[in-house]
């Protein structure tokens, strides 16, 4: 799949079969939809685009009015929407900049410009609920009108349902924010994954319970570190995961993982109170040595929380405690061998 930022490239197909949106998470129904650009795009002989921003839209008003509570929390990063747009079969993926001058355009020259002037659209497919152009006010009827004039076929597609739910970014959210990870991946098609590149942190956990460990490491973590603007990237899950870890090995590995803050850490250290996803395996991968994760690309399947993020307010506190859910980690992988 191609990735272009901003619409000013020459690399971008002439002609396309497109649709717009948020596509946070890539759901179920993100996947039906995709699944029918593809046709539409393999009958009319023009790639497959997906259209999408970053940040989120809601992001830019949530900073534009200094009220960050208004950003929703975000299921997936760019990296994980565009790795699993990707692997839907798309041939283009154009992420565009939400900022003021694109919140301010007009839908009217929305269509002109981009779609028209810029993709040389032939095929829009939109949501049920699709509103685009400055104060929102572009909607499937207006979008339609301008298919007819300008030449292009416009179809929306009403929402999908699984066992009687109506597939949503939103519905993933709560179902992450509850920690009902069962019913995340029955709205996702996969299990919940976070994905990136390991970096360095305080090597705290090669310090701690070494009696545990046993292999004089602690409990070392692979550590994957977010933006540290406060909007970019919010997560929709948080606290204590057992996981399964995908880059390390020829097989995934069991571990255990805290996503969020570190409540019990200083928020001055390295990671300077951002957002963090570490992950202990439970068992080292030995080949890797010392230093062997730093730099990979990992993927972290996050299958079931066992409780929320805890402060504890010594280190003897925070070893007993990751001790335990390492216990708790291989029992719940013990009960489905």
């Amino acid at each position: 799949m191609k990735i272009f930022r901003g619409l000013r490239h020459p690399g971008i197909a002439p002609g396309c079969a497109l649709t717009i949106g948020n596509f946070d998470g890539v759901h179920r129904g993100h996947q039906a939809m995709l699944a029918l650009l593809r046709s539409e795009a393999a009958h009319r002989g023009v790639p497959s685009c997906v259209m999408t921003f970053e940040p989120h839209p809601r992001d830019h008003f949530a900073a534009v009015l200094n009220k960050p509570e208004l950003a929703p929390a975000r299921i997936a990063t760019l990296r994980d929407k565009l790795g699993e747009l990707a692997r839907c079969g798309i041939d283009q993926a154009l992420v565009l900049p939400f900022n003021a001058r694109l919140a301010s355009q007009p839908p009217e020259a929305f269509i002109d410009d981009m779609l028209v002037g810029g993709l040389g659209v032939r095929y829009v497919l939109v949501g049920d609920d699709f509103r685009f152009g400055a104060k929102r006010a572009g909607d499937y009827a207006m979008l339609d009108d301008a298919g007819q004039r300008h030449g292009f076929d416009v179809a929306r597609m009403q929402s999908y349902e699984v066992h009687g739910l109506r597939v949503s970014s939103s519905a993933v959210r709560e179902a992450l924010a509850a920690g009902r990870m069962d019913e995340a991946a029955a709205l996702l098609g996969r299990p919940y994954a976070i994905s990136g590149h390991v970096v360095h942190g305080r090597k705290l956990g090669r310090a701690l319970a070494e009696s545990h460990a046993g292999s004089g490491d602690g409990f070392r973590t692979l550590n994957l570190r977010f933006s540290r603007r406060a909007h970019a990237w919010k997560p929709a899950a948080s606290g204590i995961f057992v996981v399964r870890v995908h880059g390390l090995a020829d097989q995934p590995l069991p571990g255990v993982a805290n996503l969020g803050v570190r409540p019990s850490l200083d928020p001055h250290d390295v990671n300077g109170g951002r957002v963090l996803l570490e992950t202990h395996c439970l068992d080292w991968p030995t080949h890797l040595g010392a230093e062997g994760a730093y730099g990979k690309i990992i993927r972290v399947d996050l299958l079931h929380k066992l409780h929320d993020e805890l402060r504890y307010h010594s280190l003897a506190a925070l070893t007993e405690g990751i001790a335990r859910d390492c216990l708790d980690a291989r029992a719940w992988f013990a009960a489905r061998i």
